[in-house]
């Protein structure tokens, strides 16, 4: 998919303000498991709500956590108040942990998280709202790096792991360099870059490396805060890029779409087929492809089959409350999901996301259709609004 250099730039420059502002402010917005027999996607599919969509006056939702689909959200909201003017979204990219926190308390309207909800999570949140976990988008986590020398990496999974573990400390260790023939190594030390604040995608991270190595899992675990053996912390997939960008012999964990806007280069990692695979599109489709989205729409994907599969992807998921007692909020959240499975799904695969295939669309379609019985979602072209 063609990448567009303006909106990227736009982007960028939006969410380099917001970094200042996440600590006290929200940011004003204003935006798989595929199964093996069906790999289409909807990214054609256009909300079919009225121009004007009937609120009975102007609404604000607000929603706060997962930095991960930040810059994807942020384009979103910002076309969907184009849209809708009488519609705004502000969302604050705070992290997962931060989300889902302020989600269960009730203090905003949606919360967002890379990792699906756990049941204590679920039991927490108030009976007379409960939860709808809507996977919206995904993406690949990948390690990227600052070796201006090197402009490609393999990464075993043996040495990826020794290398968070603190056990790798330099550059050019004859693990890193067995992987990597020709390749000149600098005698330098490996300065490891980790989420310091409670993160879906460290989540997503730590069950993967612990779904690999035992010795990870014994002495680490997973979770979306952990104690890491070496390292620097940074807030949010955009501290720990600037922190990569500023740090020669970095190494840090982030999501592929940062990774993506801002240049930085990204390691080749090895699958459990043994195979190194790069981060692209389409190899986190193949990812999604080798596992089923149960019907709950929670899927845990920690180490992926498949010969050509990226071994790090997941679904980010929008909670959404199963009833609000404002009618109006009800009907605007019903709209901001159709349109965030249609026309935001355009926009996903610019920003380095992964559109979701058209049976995971239809799945969270009719799990978002219960919201509102004023408004009927339509992801296949038919009306949607109800007066």
């Amino acid at each position: 998919m063609l990448v567009k250099n303006h909106r990227l730039k736009g982007l960028s420059t939006v969410l380099a303000l917001s970094m200042g502002l996440t600590a006290c402010a929200g940011v004003q917005t204003g935006q798989n498991s595929q199964t093996p027999e069906s790999t289409g996607t909807a990214q054609n599919a256009t909300a079919s709500a009225p121009a004007k969509l009937d609120l009975g006056g102007n609404v604000t939702l607000t929603g706060a956590g997962a930095s991960f689909p930040a810059p994807l959200y942020q384009s979103w909201f910002t076309e969907l108040n184009k849209k809708y003017p009488n519609l705004q979204v502000n969302y604050q990219s705070v992290g997962s942990g931060a989300g889902v926190e302020q989600f269960t308390k009730g203090t905003v309207d949606f919360g967002a998280s890379d990792v699906a909800m756990k049941d204590e999570e679920i039991k927490a949140v108030p009976a007379d709202k409960g939860v709808i976990m809507l996977p919206v988008t995904a993406g690949s986590i990948v390690l990227a790096y600052n070796l201006p020398d090197v402009p490609e990496l393999k990464l075993p999974r043996a040495v990826y792991t020794d290398i968070l573990l603190g056990k790798i400390k330099s550059w050019d260790d004859p693990a890193i360099a067995k992987a990597n023939p020709g390749v000149k190594l600098p005698n330098q030390a490996i300065t490891v870059v980790y989420r310091a604040d409670g993160s879906g995608t460290t989540g997503v991270f730590t069950k993967h490396l612990s779904a690999i190595s035992p010795e990870w899992k014994s002495k680490v675990g997973d979770g979306k805060s952990v104690k890491w053996p070496v390292g620097v912390g940074a807030k949010g997939n955009e501290g720990v890029t600037a922190q990569i960008q500023q740090t020669q012999g970095a190494i840090g964990y982030v999501e592929y779409g940062y990774a993506k806007q801002n240049s930085l280069k990204t390691a080749a990692l090895e699958n459990k087929g043994g195979n190194f695979v790069t981060p692209t599109d389409e190899s986190a489709a193949k990812t999604l492809a080798s596992v089923t989205l149960p019907d709950n729409l929670r899927a845990f994907i920690s180490d992926p089959e498949g010969a050509d599969s990226y071994p790090i992807v997941t679904y980010t998921w929008i909670l959404a409350y199963q009833k609000y007692p404002d009618a109006a909020k009800a009907k605007a959240m019903e709209a901001a999901i159709e349109y965030a499975l249609t026309d935001g799904q355009k926009l996903a695969g610019e920003l380095g996301y992964v559109p979701l295939p058209t049976n995971v669309i239809t799945k969270v379609a009719a799990a978002a259709d219960k919201i509102s019985p004023e408004y009927k979602i339509s992801v296949g072209g038919g009306a949607s609004a109800s007066n």
